[in-house]
């Protein structure tokens, strides 16, 4: 497996992402994958090779900054990092829209077959690359965020999946049905997975928090990635 550290730019923020694919004469397809709200760590850049264990070019973005980081557990730094790109809707749209072209350009990457997962605040940050009509086949939310922002839909041009715990209290069942209902009024191909007894994080080892809502599942993080798997297969071989 090849991985490097690219660096590029949305305006004058200077970004760092993190690229894993295999050995290839040909050009594969591109996922990129937004990181939680701790930055892009570890966790993001394992997922990156994950995708890259797939068949495709796995591209761990940055929503933050260069060298600029959060931590696991620790609420108040990641959320002051979070919490001023949630508010702002258009920021997030520019700066994931920024890493979308930095893929597309990679010499490995075929840049008629894209798609986008996000883990958390990654998950909001994929939805809102939908939402921004960007051209993208598919985007993955993995215990995302589904409140929509209050800038306008442009048109959704992707497949959208879901992949929720249903336990998850940062994002309750009004929720879920609000943005079902904003999915289909826009004429999405959409599906939401909801796992029972599943809280925030299910796919991170590291969440061990039952009081703040996130908690590791073995299996919940197994079905998920299966569905993954499945969704970029069916996009990948259109």
């Amino acid at each position: 497996m090849h991985t490097q550290y690219l660096d590029y730019n949305d305006g004058d923020t200077k970004l760092e992402a993190y690229v894993a694919y295999q050995d290839t004469d040909t050009q594969k397809p591109l996922v990129l994958v937004s990181h939680d709200w701790s930055g892009r760590r570890e966790f993001a850049c394992k997922a990156a090779e994950r995708i890259a264990e797939m068949g495709y070019v796995g591209f761990a973005l940055d929503m933050y900054g260069k060298g600029v980081f959060g931590a696991d557990g620790d609420v108040e730094l990641n959320s002051s990092l979070m919490n001023p790109l949630a508010s702002d809707r258009h920021r997030i749209r520019q700066r994931i829209n920024a890493a979308l072209g930095a893929g597309r350009n990679l010499p490995q990457v075929d840049a008629t077959r894209v798609a986008a997962m996000g883990y958390c605040f990654g998950g909001m940050c994929v939805l809102e690359l939908a939402r921004s009509g960007a051209d993208v086949l598919g985007v993955v939310s993995i215990h995302g965020i589904f409140s929509p922002g209050d800038v306008a839909n442009d048109n959704i041009k992707s497949k959208v999946l879901c992949l929720h715990g249903h336990d998850d209290p940062m994002v309750p069942p009004e929720q879920v049905l609000a943005f079902e209902t904003e999915m289909t009024e826009a004429g999405v191909d959409w599906q939401i997975h909801a796992y029972g007894g599943t809280m925030h994080a299910f796919t991170n080892p590291a969440a061990n928090n039952p009081d703040f809502g996130t908690v590791y599942n073995e299996v919940a993080q197994h079905r998920a990635y299966q569905s993954l798997s499945n969704f970029l297969e069916e996009i990948f071989q259109q």
